[in-house]
């Protein structure tokens, strides 16, 4: 079906909305479970240091995770502009630790990226690229933390150490595989649901473990801060990847109560209380969550105020006579640069 159809535009206005009204009900549910004055009474007594620390410190993990769509452009070649990109990721982000990867990681990039301009082929590619990257160093840092033995399990819990031990050894393996087929592999293209991918080089498989796990690692350090350093920053870098992986297989939007149950076992046998603990995780969720949340609506609304200028600067840009998206599957042929990157023929993305 065309896109200039009359059926296909009344039914692209409906999933909008939909869309819209779904991102809606998910804020206020999360609002509902948020205990608003104890997160202020928190953040209010705070030691200023710690605290602004780790406010620097989520501004850092926030721009690090903008270099994954970065990353993304690059895989692809498309050529919006670097601060959009940005702009998209930071929005994107934000709503996805909330309200989950189906409406920030995957939903949100389709609104935001096909208003500025890029066919859903190019989309699917730059989420794809983002995910594993994303995921990628979480294996890295896991497979090393949990070999070593870093982190020490409490008797009741599900598992062992060395089951952890094991899966440790398992998560760096697959890491091996990754950079030996990305640097060795003469077949580096395959076609998933018809969206042909390429097998990114050593070099960029490399980037893609080092600004993830550069992530994960800042990501470890606003808790270990507001933890009052008490805890091994390490032993505190293992529990969040242990409460990151709980947190998916429960799926519950932002993890509430998942992080401070995983947290609050593992650390029992530490010198730090479980007050201390709500405490530097309730600072935790309103400054890596809820702030950042708070101005990603304000992004998002003004990116879609602007996003039809936006789009008709980037078609012209791209030397694009006609500035609706072409129909599914023209102009998407898909080639691998010489560096085992991909970009489509032609330019247009």
């Amino acid at each position: 079906m065309s896109h200039s159809h009359p059926k296909w535009r009344k039914a692209k206005k409906i999933l909008t909305w939909l869309f819209f009204i779904a991102v809606i009900v998910l804020l206020v549910v999360y609002a509902t479970k948020v205990n608003w004055e104890e997160v202020w009474e928190v953040i209010k007594d705070y030691n200023r240091l710690a605290l602004f620390s780790a406010v620097g410190l989520v501004v850092l993990s926030y721009l690090i995770y903008g270099c994954y769509d970065l990353l993304a452009r690059s895989y692809c070649g498309h050529k919006l502009a670097k601060r959009q990109v940005m702009l998209v990721s930071f929005i994107c982000y934000a709503f996805n630790l909330t309200l989950s990867t189906w409406v920030g990681g995957i939903g949100m990039r389709y609104r935001l990226y096909s208003r500025l301009g890029l066919p859903s082929a190019t989309i699917t590619r730059i989420f794809s690229l983002s995910i594993s990257t994303n995921w990628l160093g979480y294996i890295l840092l896991a497979g090393v933390i949990f070999t070593v033995g870093v982190v020490q399990l409490p008797d009741h819990w599900y598992i062992d150490e060395t089951t952890l031990r094991i899966l440790g050894g398992v998560l760096l393996a697959i890491i091996a595989v990754y950079l030996w087929f990305c640097a060795f592999a003469k077949h580096r293209h395959m076609t998933i649901k018809g969206q042909r991918l390429v097998l990114p080089s050593f070099k960029f498989a490399l980037m893609q473990l080092v600004i993830s796990s550069c992530n994960w690692m800042v990501m470890g350090a606003i808790i270990w801060l507001l933890l009052g350093q008490q805890v091994n920053y390490f032993f505190v870098l293992g529990v969040l990847l242990v409460s990151s992986i709980a947190g998916v297989i429960v799926h519950i939007p932002a993890g509430i109560g998942v992080l401070e149950a995983v947290f609050i076992a593992l650390l029992a046998g530490e010198h730090v209380t479980n007050g201390k603990i709500i405490a530097a995780l309730l600072a935790y969720r309103m400054l890596y969550y809820i702030a950042p949340l708070i101005l990603a609506i304000v992004c998002y609304l003004v990116l879609e105020s602007r996003a039809k200028k936006m789009r008709v600067k980037n078609e012209k840009k791209l030397n694009n006579p006609h500035p609706s998206p072409l129909p599914e599957g023209e102009g998407e042929k898909f080639t691998p640069s010489p560096g085992g990157e991909g970009r489509d023929e032609g330019g247009r993305t």
